[in-house]
């Protein structure tokens, strides 16, 4: 069941309010909330971000600097429609894959977002692994005046990426993924710019101007090679924003909430699916209720959560 979030109270100044800087200072204009999910690549923010989107009236808006640009879906592993369950989106595949989209872009068009979200009454959630766009529009005094953040952190284990990240690139050249980037293909490309600079393509070039050779085995030693780079530039990748993400909480002190989900990607099917939930979804869905709410502690899943002092707006169960 979904929890409704009210629209923030704004304080508006009367004739019994003081205009001294002594009552502002105890009495501060309250803040509008913001949740934003970090994690490397493939460590199921997107999965969290929706589960969380249809626990509170909340709407995503994606921090991933590549899935920000039109196109290559598979390639950028843009959540489909079906994965997103209903739950509006923002900042996914609107930009030219030809143009640049700079951090000063995300800044300016996420404020955008972030305001229509809330004056729909509604919960942003930031989620995305390109940590530099979140920094860039959160270490804003704008930003930082206006706004509360709740950070999530999804983790997992390397070694357990690693594998899942190789597994995963075998999925999207099931998918198409070579077909798809061969349909974006032009020679002497500049690999430096717009979506080019994607992770899977570039990789592709040298097969592509392979394809005119006749020996089939070796194009497909060159494409097996290709394979093979962008499972590893995708987990150079995933150690770049675990880095990033370790400097923020402890060099710049956000307080970065971390849920460890190694356990989830260790089993399958319906174990697969408990995990998720006891260990990532339900303790998320407690500290954002802890953000959001006036709530006491408790023990839940293993963490310290507090529940409210006073009924819940709307019930929910996890």
């Amino acid at each position: 069941m979904k929890l409704s979030l009210p629209m923030p109270k704004q304080i508006k100044p009367s004739l019994h309010i003081p205009t001294n800087n002594t009552y502002l200072l105890r009495h501060p204009p309250q803040k509008e909330k913001v949740v934003v999910v970090m994690g490397a690549t493939g460590t199921g923010k997107s999965r969290l971000s929706i589960d969380l989107a249809t626990r509170f009236a909340a709407e995503v808006i994606n921090s991933d600097k590549m899935q920000v640009y039109q196109g290559l879906d598979i390639a950028t592993n843009k959540i489909t429609d079906e994965e997103r369950r209903g739950v509006p989106h923002h900042l996914l595949g609107i930009v030219n894959p030809e143009s640049d989209f700079s951090a000063a872009d995300f800044r300016a068009t996420a404020t955008l977002s972030l305001q229509s979200i809330h004056i729909r009454g509604h919960l942003p959630i930031i989620v995305g692994g390109s940590n530099s766009f979140i920094e860039a529009l959160i270490d804003t005094n704008n930003f930082r005046s206006r706004y509360d953040c709740c950070f999530l952190w999804v983790d997992v284990a390397m070694p357990v990426l690693n594998s899942f990240v190789s597994d995963r690139v075998d999925k999207m050249v099931d998918l198409g993924l070579v077909r798809e980037v061969r349909d974006f293909y032009k020679p002497n490309a500049d690999y430096t710019k717009g979506i080019r600079r994607a992770i899977g393509v570039a990789e592709f070039d040298k097969y592509f101007k392979s394809e005119s050779i006749s020996e089939e085995e070796i194009r497909a030693r060159i494409l097996a090679e290709a394979i093979d780079a962008i499972k590893s530039n995708t987990s150079r990748l995933a150690r770049r924003q675990l880095e990033k993400i370790r400097r923020l909480r402890n060099t710049k002190g956000w307080k970065v909430h971390r849920l460890d989900a190694t356990d989830v990607f260790r089993k399958r099917g319906g174990e697969a699916e408990a995990a998720w939930e006891d260990l990532v979804a339900g303790p998320g869905f407690a500290v954002v209720s802890r953000f959001l709410y006036n709530l006491e502690p408790v023990i839940c899943g293993g963490i310290m959560v507090e529940r409210d002092r006073a009924p819940l707006m709307a019930a929910a169960s996890f």
